[in-house]
C-alpha cells in the first residue's frame, strides 16, 4: 500500500510541474519577446505564499489543479494600464503572439521527449505499436512441451532453423507473408501459425524490403485456454521460423535520441488518433459508472491517471509509469491546441484570423478591421466549457467507481 501511494503522489507532482512548466512556457517566451508578465501562480485558490521579483508576481496557491501566467493585454478587449499599454500582448506581431500561445504546449512536448530519452537510456522504450522487428534468430526450432523449453531451447542436432537459414537478422522488421502485410508481430504470428514449407516472406533491413524464402516449421507448443486459464495447457501443432520480438527497444546514449524521435512521431500519431476517438468513447465512460465493465480504452481523468501511476509503482513497472507521464504530456500538449476557446488553441486560431482578414482588407483597399470582438464568441466559448467540465465529472466518477486497473 505504501508503495501505491508513493505512486499516486509520485505521479501527482510530475502532472503538477508539466503544468508549472507550461505556464513557465508562456512567461518566458512573453518577457522575453518584452511583453509585460504581472503574475505567474502555480495552482488555484487562495495564495500559500507570493513574492515580486522586478515586475512580476510569483507565487503558490493551495489548489495544485493548474496555474495562470497573466500577460498584460492577451486581447484588445482586456483592460490595461497606461503605462502597461505600449508592451500589451495584442499590440506585438502575429508571429510572436503565436509562439507565445503555443509555448505552453511546447514544454510539454520536450517534457515527453525528455521523459522518453531517458526511458530510452535506462530501461528502453516499449514496442508499443508491436513493430514486428525481429529482436534476436534462433539457432533452431523444434518441440517444445513448455515455456521453458521454448525459451531456452537445447538444439537437437540437425533440427532446422528456417529464420536463420534463410538469412534473416536481428533488426530486420517483417513486412509480409505470403504477400499479406504484417504490421504487428500478432499479425506475424497469426499469417505463419498454420503454415509448413516454403513461404514468401519480405523484410525491411536498411530502408531496403528483401525478399527471403524461409521453410517453415511445423512444432508442438503448449496453448493455454483463454476462457479457462487455470487448465493445463494442451499440445498444439503451429508453424513456426525461429524468431523473436522485442517487447521492449533498447539504446545506447547516442542512438537513444533517435529512437526518442521517432517514439515520439509515434506517438504523436497515436494521440491525435486518441483525440479523434474521444467522443465515441464517452457513452462508454457512462455505461462502466453504473456497472458495466470499464474499457481500459476509455478517457481517464488526472485521478485515473494517477491512481494506474499507482498501481504501475507498486508493482515495480516503472517503464509504463513514465511512458503513461509521456503519453499525457502528449495529449494535453496536443488538445491544448485544438482551435477552441478557451483554449491556446482558440486564441491562436483568433490571432491568425485577424491577421488574414486584415490581409484580405489591405488587397481591397479597405483599413485594417478592429480586434475580435470575445464577448460575442463567449456563448461558445461558455458551452465549450461546460461540455469541457461534464467530461471531467464522468471521468473523474468513473475512475473512483469502476477505476481502470493493470492485470496482476
Amino acid at each position: 500500500m505504501a508503495a501505491y501511494i508513493f505512486g499516486v503522489a509520485l505521479f501527482a507532482l510530475g502532472i503538477c510541474v508539466s503544468v508549472a512548466l507550461h505556464e513557465a512556457g508562456h512567461m518566458v517566451t512573453a518577457k522575453m519577446f518584452g511583453m509585460k508578465v504581472r503574475r505567474y501562480f502555480v495552482g488555484f485558490g487562495p495564495t500559500v505564499f507570493s513574492f515580486r521579483r522586478g515586475e512580476t508576481e510569483y507565487g503558490l496557491k493551495w489548489i495544485p489543479l493548474g496555474g495562470f501566467c497573466d500577460i498584460a493585454g492577451m486581447t484588445a478587449l482586456d483592460e490595461v494600464t497606461p503605462d502597461e499599454a505600449p508592451r500589451a500582448m495584442w499590440r506585438f506581431k502575429t508571429w510572436k503572439r503565436t509562439v507565445v500561445l503555443a509555448a505552453g504546449s511546447a514544454t510539454h512536448f520536450i517534457l515527453g521527449f525528455i521523459v522518453l530519452y531517458l526511458m530510452a537510456t535506462t530501461m528502453g522504450l516499449p514496442n508499443f505499436l508491436a513493430t514486428p522487428q525481429i529482436a534476436s534468430v534462433s539457432q533452431c526450432v523444434q518441440d517444445s512441451t513448455s515455456n521453458q523449453d521454448y525459451q531456452n531451447p537445447d538444439c537437437a542436432p540437425g533440427a532446422p532453423a528456417p529464420a536463420l537459414a534463410a538469412g534473416m537478422q536481428p533488426g530486420d522488421v517483417i513486412v509480409s507473408v505470403n504477400g499479406a502485410a504484417t504490421p504487428t508481430f500478432s499479425d506475424v504470428v497469426d499469417k505463419v501459425r498454420p503454415l509448413s514449407g516454403p513461404t514468401e516472406i519480405e523484410v525491411r533491413r536498411d530502408g531496403d524490403v528483401v525478399p527471403l524464402q524461409v521453410d517453415v516449421t511445423q512444432v508442438e507448443r503448449p496453448v493455454r485456454d483463454p476462457q479457462n486459464p487455470d487448465a493445463p495447457p494442451r499440445i498444439v501443432e503451429v508453424g513456426s521460423i525461429g524468431v523473436t520480438f522485442p517487447s521492449v527497444f533498447q539504446y545506447g546514449p547516442v542512438e537513444a535520441i533517435g529512437g526518442a524521435v521517432t517514439f515520439t512521431g509515434d506517438m504523436f500519431v497515436q494521440t491525435w488518433q486518441r483525440l479523434l476517438e474521444f467522443p465515441e468513447r464517452i457513452p462508454a465512460v457512462v455505461e462502466s459508472i453504473f456497472g458495466a465493465e470499464r474499457d481500459p480504452n476509455t478517457p481517464v481523468s488526472v485521478v485515473g491517471a494517477s491512481r494506474i501511476g499507482g498501481e504501475a509503482v507498486e508493482q515495480g513497472l516503472w517503464i509504463l509509469f513514465l511512458f503513461l507521464l509521456a503519453s499525457l504530456n502528449f495529449f494535453v500538449g496536443v488538445f491544448n491546441l485544438l482551435p477552441l476557446l478557451p483554449l491556446d488553441g482558440g486564441h491562436i486560431a483568433v490571432t491568425w484570423y485577424e491577421r488574414v482578414r486584415d490581409a484580405l482588407r489591405r488587397v481591397r483597399g479597405k483599413a485594417a478591421g478592429g480586434p475580435v470582438d470575445y464577448t460575442k464568441l463567449s456563448a461558445v466559448t461558455m458551452v465549450l466549457v461546460l461540455v469541457g467540465g461534464a467530461v471531467v465529472l464522468l471521468t473523474v466518477t468513473a475512475d473512483i467507481v469502476n477505476p481502470i486497473r493493470i492485470s496482476p
